[in-house]
């Protein structure tokens, strides 16, 4: 049984939420709230897979909820639902199972619901730590996750220290090119005690919580040894790579990926020296979600097809060329409606933030959507 939470600010649409939501079954309603700030007291003690939750809302907007909501469960799974259109990227940017639009019908939140089943079951880091002792996170974030919990940091540049140590792990970084990386506008000997009082810090957190990373003095810089220990990084690129050498994607293996990719590489963490990898990745997680998209329009699994583009779309919404081929989709499906979202998205995109105008093909194919209805 899934448990999920319901949030809006209108009481009456709580109801009608939780009376389909009881006539198609499959779920538990553990929580009710007109109110976002009780939903988010109430929320830790709850134990919710999944939040339905209004995004326009007069005290906080819903996507800021879900945000609060991933920062402690990333693993929560979201449904939006809104009366606009125009909140639909930023919506699949927090990886959202569907995007309801108001008034939706039973038969339309039937669709969302029996999406639940297909909700990654991969273990949480908690849970790898069991098997794998340590598993380190860096989509939407850096921890360090042990069986107790997470890797605890006596400074933010300790945190940042080891997060360096780990982006060039296995190769030796030299003291200066840490010191320009992590402290470039401090006083080169304040700067070098600053390193030798942090790899302090960072080698006795290691030994004190029993995790056998090690950091070794290596000539004039330092190399860190994280030999056995999983990463989602390392994970997702496994995937990728498979999928690019395939030019297939495997529902199982698609869920997974998605589920590692919890946001962008160190995401949040204000590391300028990341920027390189993280736009590296991102390439990376469209180019997969692509093969993803062609992979299930071979086999006919439409829905995951849509879900593929609509992703790469929140990663990169001026991207005409994938906007295209999910209006052609939604057309394909006779989703009209769906198709005319995508377009006006696309258009808000390129003409009003990048200031140019829509491809002609573009054009063409709303001018045939349009005549066609």
């Amino acid at each position: 049984m899934i448990r999920v939470m319901l949030i809006d600010d209108e009481e009456n649409a709580l109801d009608v939420l939780e009376i389909f939501l009881r006539e198609i079954g499959n779920v538990t309603v553990v929580g009710r709230f007109t109110n976002p700030f009780h939903a988010l007291e109430a929320f830790d003690a709850l134990q919710v897979d999944v939040v339905f939750l209004d995004i326009q809302m007069p005290s906080i907007m819903g996507i800021e909820v879900a945000r609060q909501i991933k920062k402690k469960m990333p693993h929560t799974q979201f449904v939006f639902i809104t009366a606009y259109s125009e909140y639909a990227v930023e919506a699949f940017e927090i990886q959202s199972v569907d995007y309801l639009l108001k008034p939706f019908t039973k038969e339309r939140l039937q669709n969302t619901v029996s999406r639940f089943g297909k909700i990654p079951s991969d273990k949480s880091p908690s849970e790898l730590t069991d098997e794998a002792g340590v598993y380190i996170q860096s989509f939407g974030g850096f921890s360090i996750h042990k069986a107790s919990g997470l890797l605890p940091w006596k400074t933010n540049k300790e945190k940042e220290l080891c997060a360096f140590l780990i982006h060039h792990s296995g190769n030796q970084v030299d003291a200066a090119t840490i010191i320009e990386s992590i402290w470039p506008e401090s006083e080169l000997h304040k700067a070098k005690t600053y390193l030798y009082t942090c790899m302090s810090y960072l080698r006795k957190s290691f030994q004190a919580n029993g995790i056998q990373a090690k950091v070794d003095k290596v000539d004039r810089g330092y190399v860190v040894n994280v030999t056995g220990m999983k990463s989602d990084v390392e994970e997702f690129l496994a995937i990728a790579e498979k999928a690019a050498s395939d030019e297939a994607l495997e529902e199982k293996l698609y869920e997974k990926m998605n589920a590692l990719h919890k946001g962008e590489y160190l995401q949040g963490c204000d590391f300028n020296w990341a920027m390189w990898r993280r736009e590296e990745l991102k390439t990376k997680y469209i180019q997969t979600l692509r093969i993803a998209y062609r992979y299930f329009m071979r086999t006919g699994n439409v829905p995951l097809a849509a879900d593929s583009l609509q992703r790469v779309l929140a990663l990169s919404p001026d991207s005409e060329k994938d906007g295209r081929d999910l209006i052609r989709l939604y057309i394909h499906t006779d989703k009209r409606n769906e198709a005319l979202k995508v377009y006006r998205q696309l258009n808000h995109e390129v003409r009003e933030n990048l200031g140019v105008e829509l491809e002609e093909e573009t054009v063409r194919l709303y001018q045939s959507l349009t005549l066609s209805g």
